[in-house]
């Protein structure tokens, strides 16, 4: 199988080359010349294997010029025993009736992101032996807060790569910001940006296709790559586990094979929802795929009206990780949804670079909304539906996964609609505990590390061992840049000894 760019339909290149890259030279992102087809004897044999066996059958259909025992090596790695609290690495958990929770943050950095994050750098050691001479590669990784520590923890020492991470100084929860701050490893760096999570993609999507700044690290031996879901690495992934959900879902008698489901999925950067839609046009039976917002809600409007406009009041949320107004994957999507029109696509964002919004059309909108729903709830609703969820279903949400089940409320509200729903459950509440506890209508009375005390107390849910042993940790990076090319690039080049 092949890959092409969303900003020039004629390039072909293999999936290792799209995955050592990460970004394509034009500004766009990497998709699949073709999409491969399941079948319902496919999903019946999904049903009896692990996770892990799930994800190698997934991923030969997309890596097809990786050997089946690279796949296999690289998946292994990736799920070994151990990493992941739960044997069943995303297990499906029941809410109510027939709600859903697939529970994705199982793994070492306590948020979904670890999914991907811990099979990614296997893939890209292994597309770099492919395609690469005599370089290191330099992963380049905005995050909004999970994303940068996932990331760090899964490049963490690996042989030939150096990580560096930029996130929104001020714009990440204390709990996120001290797993990064405190990061282990010879390769590693991390630097606060001021601005929010838009500014720092912008300004690594920038470095990327910079012409000088790549000859710069080129000459001292260096590529760039992407841990970011704008890497089709760390995407093709996190099809597995809706692959997965179906099949656990059938498992546990809460459906009939050739059933339709509904999943319901908190996003920021359209990637997680992303994944699956890819999974959708495969074939696995879905009825609706509903997104859901805080309240930087360019995603819910769009979804509703075909129009993307980030030219909106930017809100700090209590659900930092979606604090998001460019939503770097929904390129992807209107890429499929325009025929694989490059021009159509370059036409459009330039629009969104130049005004800030851009229309697709009543066409390609109606498409959207065939398969799409869309909500969206502030933070007054967030830490009511923590409250309520916890004292109806005795469930402890975190605050991007109370966004999801109050959105699926409201849509089931609206339509009616019954199909079995999974929610996608992507954070331990306990990222997030002092908005957890404040939510519960407890007074906060101390940092995140006392709060952390206090949800165990209320709650009698112990807390991740990874998260309560970083109280006593110390702080490694502690650095603000300005966001803007020059200055990333300067802290690129500390980072590295350059």
């Amino acid at each position: 199988m092949l890959y092409t760019s969303t900003r020039d339909a004629s390039l072909r290149i293999t999936s290792a080359e799209a995955i050592t890259r990460g970004i394509s030279a034009d500004g766009g992102l990497f998709v699949p010349c073709e999409t491969p087809k399941i079948d319902e004897a496919f999903l019946a044999k999904l049903v009896e294997m692990s996770y892990t066996d799930r994800a190698k059958a997934i991923l030969k259909l997309y890596l097809t010029d990786f050997d089946p025992a690279e796949i296999d090596a690289c998946v292994d790695a990736a799920y070994a025993p151990g990493k992941f609290s739960s044997a069943d690495v995303a297990p499906v958990v029941t809410l109510h009736d027939n709600v859903n929770v697939l529970e994705l943050w199982h793994g070492p950095t306590c948020a979904f992101k670890d999914m991907a994050l811990q099979l990614l750098p296997h893939l890209l050691k292994a597309s770099a032996a492919k395609t690469l001479r005599d370089k290191k590669i330099v992963i380049l990784v905005a995050t909004s807060g999970d994303t940068g520590k996932a990331a760090l923890e899964g490049f963490r020492d690996v042989e030939g790569t150096n990580i560096v991470v930029f996130y929104p100084n001020s714009g990440v929860s204390p709990m996120q910001q001290k797993q990064m701050q405190t990061q282990e490893g010879a390769n590693v760096g991390v630097c606060a940006v001021n601005g929010n999570f838009d500014d720092a993609q912008t300004g690594v999507k920038a470095i990327f296709t910079d012409p000088a700044v790549k000859q710069l690290f080129d000459e001292k031996g260096y590529v760039f790559s992407s841990a970011n879901s704008i890497n089709w690495g760390r995407l093709v992934p996190q099809i597995v586990y809706y692959f997965s959900a179906y099949a656990d879902m059938v498992r546990q008698g809460k459906i009939t094979l050739g059933d339709e489901i509904n999943f319901v999925v908190p996003t920021g950067n359209f990637g997680n929802i992303l994944a699956a839609n890819y999974a959708v046009n495969m074939g696995l039976p879905v009825r609706k795929l509903i997104c859901a917002s805080n309240a930087n809600n360019v995603l819910t409007d769009f979804i509703t009206t075909g129009v993307y406009d980030r030219n909106r009041q930017f809100y700090m949320t209590v659900s930092p990780s979606m604090d998001i107004l460019i939503s770097s994957n929904l390129e992807r999507l209107i890429f499929a949804l325009s025929g694989e029109d490059d021009a159509a696509v370059r036409t459009l964002y330039d629009a969104l670079k130049k005004t800030g919004r851009f229309d697709v059309g009543q066409a390609t909108g109606d498409r959207i909304r065939a398969l799409y729903a869309a909500g969206c709830c502030d933070d007054a609703a967030t830490k009511r539906t923590i409250r309520e969820t916890f004292e109806k279903h005795q469930y402890l949400c975190d605050t991007h996964t109370a966004v999801a089940v109050r959105v699926y409320e409201d849509y089931r509200a609206k339509t009616g609609d019954q199909t079995p729903a999974v929610i996608d459950s992507t954070a331990s509440p306990y990222k997030f505990c002092t908005s957890v506890v404040e939510a519960l209508g407890e007074t906060v009375d101390g940092d995140d590390f006392a709060m952390l005390e206090k949800l165990e107390a209320i709650t009698g849910i112990a807390a991740p061992a990874q998260l309560a042993g970083l109280r006593d940790k110390a702080i490694r990076f502690e650095g603000v840049c300005e966001r803007n090319v020059d200055d990333m690039r300067a802290v690129i080049q500390r980072s590295l000894g350059l």
